[in-house]
């Protein structure tokens, strides 16, 4: 269409008037009333499916939308408790080491004489310092317990001068006496200079240990001295039945605060729970919760909101997946995973509205290019309305057969994007621009819109799909590496078909696509066979790596012939060289003299074995435990000795198999382990492995598997004994 000195030509207007000039003024009246007709006949066509183009793009793009934020909203919330956890499980750990520390301390205190113990030195400050600390009315020069807890002081200042989140560790004593580590003696004396007495025994972190008689986490509260807050990890310490104290550790919250803080700042918000339904953090302008002191908070798992509280009881035993939760008249959408180790759970929130905004900018952006549109054909049409009365004015003489030709060139693309546009509402097909369309005037213009949101249409379901593609690419990867670690296990069996001396079996079920428990076995020499049970820090990716690296340094160690302590000695040594990530392995090693049933053995932190012995039962051997290999350079390792006899078998495990926990949080535990092996204590290793399987299957039912289950069982035949079938 080109417009000279005003004039266009080309257009609507050039075709009209070329009708006025040949058509008579009946003819023209007619073919107007016809296009007026099926103007609007388009017009209404074009706003019904402007309707249904409307609610389909609204329909399609909130399914989507809603798809991937379940996705990522649930991965990222069940990462965030992954994170959280694995730092109160690295206290656990800490704690459980203290408490080894002080039992074989405290058991054997007859054999050393007491080491020299002193007050808190204010001069000191800014140093890890042991101090000695009482409650008000107590002696503590006449304490008969301090003199061995002084013993730990240099232990325990080791670990919090290496442990980055690790700002203090104690002891409180049964008689009333504190034995404690930390970088602020001075804050120990009131403004007269007075030691600051402090109820030990009273506190909840010692009554909570006592009566329990376990390993625990208190509520969040707020530190004796330094006021901020904390939460702390607990365990007691006994000497035969005398209970001689409570060990514990402070795990200071102030990241966590922050971190929780952050989370406001991207529309959503995050808040913890702890394991008594009480929200203990949550961002400070947050719209639903008030923080306040673990003792008054409410307990959500009680609260009158039925959907609240039915999410909350789930998120603190498993991933609850994306959940719409109604609060005050207002829809959020929620996440929540467990921290195991602390019993709390990590939830995820946003609001409902700011999920449905992508889907209205879509339809508003769509409403805009619809009202261009709209506009544009609009104003064409009164345009045409204004001429064709100025030109039926002067069609007096011309003929009907060219008028019906022009109006027929006028008519038909309009016919044509009518049909277009109605078989697009019923079957989904985008409009297109096709040569019928070109027509140079507001029809042309009218077309080229439509084709412009058909095109924009296209690209946003192309977007989607791309999206969709590279999630199955993630996942493809993981399958890989699932496949990758368990080819680096023996999975053969009869791994030595030629040998008869023995029969073993073992199998590991990892929780997640890979994990960090991993067994071996293999022939040192012809009468020598190294057994290897162990159990990597954390779980995933991270612990699966780790496990790799430890399984060929601990398998190169074992095959230069050397003792079993003397392998988690050298393996120990090689992981510390480099472990910037500071994981560690609890690792069980045993070499079996196939000619005579000596088992050697060394055990760095991990299960006890279970041993049978021919005609008998399954029963526990608690044996010596030393330090996790990985945790500290420089540890010498001991090791002890078993005699196995034709018939005996040896059952080896990782904590997945006794901490397998059911709906309602309870362990699955040794006892029924062993009842488990005692079903059928003469069957072969092979269906022994499958027995405890399926008992923990019957036990756990429909609950999550949280740890790696791996076993392995081990019949000394003896040798030149046939083997069984």
């Amino acid at each position: 269409m080109k417009k000279i000195l005003g004039f266009k030509f080309g257009g609507l207007q050039h075709k009209i008037l070329n009708l006025v000039l040949i058509v008579f003024i009946a003819a023209t009246l007619c073919m107007l009333g016809v296009t007026a007709v099926r103007a609007r006949h388009l017009a209404q066509i074009v706003k019904d499916t402007r309707v249904e183009q409307q609610e389909a793009i609204l329909q399609s793009s909130t399914d989507t939308l809603m798809q991937s934020i379940d996705a990522s909203m649930t991965k990222t919330n069940a990462l965030q408790a992954y994170v959280a956890d694995d730092m109160f499980s690295d206290l656990k750990s800490d704690v459980m080491t203290l408490q080894t520390l002080a039992t074989g301390l405290f058991q054997n205190r007859e054999l050393f004489q007491d080491a020299p113990y002193a007050l808190p030195d204010a001069s000191k400050a800014g140093q890890y310092t042991a101090q000695v600390l009482y409650e008000d009315g107590v002696d503590y020069t006449q304490s008969a317990l301090l003199g061995t807890a002084a013993y730990m002081g240099e232990t325990m200042t080791a670990m919090c001068a290496n442990t980055e989140y690790m700002y203090n560790c104690y002891i409180g004593l049964a008689d009333g006496t504190f034995y404690m580590i930390d970088p602020h003696p001075e804050n120990k004396y009131d403004e007269n200079g007075e030691i600051i007495t402090i109820p030990v025994r009273q506190r909840p972190w010692y009554t909570q240990a006592v009566e329990t008689g376990e390993i625990g986490f208190t509520g969040v509260m707020p530190d004796t001295y330094i006021k901020a807050p904390c939460v702390t990890c607990s365990a007691p310490v006994y000497a035969g039945n005398q209970l001689i104290g409570v060990v514990a550790i402070d795990l200071f919250l102030d990241s966590m605060e922050e971190y929780v803080n952050e989370s406001a700042k991207n529309g959503g918000f995050i808040y913890i729970v702890n394991d008594k339904g009480q929200v203990i953090f949550a961002p400070h302008d947050n719209p639903l919760f008030e923080v306040e002191m673990y003792e008054d908070s409410d307990d959500l798992r009680e609260s009158g909101n039925a959907e609240l509280a039915s999410f909350i009881r789930t998120a603190l035993t498993q991933s609850t997946g994306l959940q719409k939760v109604n609060m005050d008249g207002t829809a959020y959408y929620m996440a929540g995973s467990p921290m195991e180790t602390a019993g709390w759970a990590v939830v995820s929130a946003v609001e409902e509205s700011l999920t449905e905004a992508p889907a209205k900018a879509l339809i508003a952006e769509y409403d805009q290019i619809n009202d261009k549109a709209s506009a544009a054909y609009a104003d064409s049409t009164k345009k045409m309305d204004q001429r064709t009365i100025a030109v039926i004015v002067l069609i007096l003489l011309l003929g009907i057969l060219v008028s019906q030709l022009v109006a027929g060139k006028i008519v038909k693309p309009i016919e044509s994007m009518t049909a277009e546009i109605m078989e697009g509402a019923k079957s989904g097909k985008l409009f297109e621009m096709k040569p019928l369309y070109k027509t140079g005037d507001e029809i042309e213009v009218l077309a080229e819109s439509f084709d412009d949101l058909s095109k924009k249409t296209k690209q946003y379901i192309s977007d989607i799909t791309s999206i969709t593609a590279e999630k199955e690419r993630i996942s493809t990867e993981l399958s890989l590496a699932t496949e990758i670690q368990a080819a680096m296990l023996p999975h053969i069996f009869p791994p030595y078909p030629d040998r008869n001396e023995f029969d073993i079996y073992a199998a590991m079920e990892p929780a997640r696509e890979v994990g960090g428990d991993f067994y071996d076995f293999f022939l040192i020499d012809e009468d020598h066979m190294c057994l290897v049970m162990a159990d990597v820090s954390g779980k995933g990716i991270p612990a699966a790596l780790f496990m790799m690296i430890s399984k060929t340094i601990l398998q190169s160690c074992a095959k230069m012939g050397i003792s079993a302590a003397e392998i988690l000695t050298r393996t120990n040594d090689a992981l510390c060289s480099n472990n910037q990530a500071e994981m560690f392995v609890t690792t069980w090693v045993g070499i079996l003299e196939l000619s005579t049933g000596k088992l050697t053995c060394a055990n760095a932190g991990h299960e006890y074995p279970v041993l049978r012995r021919a005609e008998g039962k399954f029963e526990l051997y608690k044996d010596k435990h030393d330090i996790v290999i990985g945790w500290m350079e420089g540890l010498e390792y001991e090791e002890y000795t078993l005699m196995l006899h034709p018939g005996d078998r040896l059952f080896l495990y990782t904590d997945g198999v006794p901490e397998a926990t059911d709906a309602e949080n309870r362990m699955f535990g040794n006892e029924r382990m062993v009842d488990a092996l005692n079903s059928d204590p003469d069957a072969t290793p092979r269906q022994l492995l499958i027995n405890v399987r399926e008992a923990v299957r019957g036990f756990v039912k429909d609950a999550e598997q949280f740890d790696d289950l791996t076993m392995l069982c081990i019949e000394y035949k003896g040798k030149n004994q046939k083997k069984s079938s």
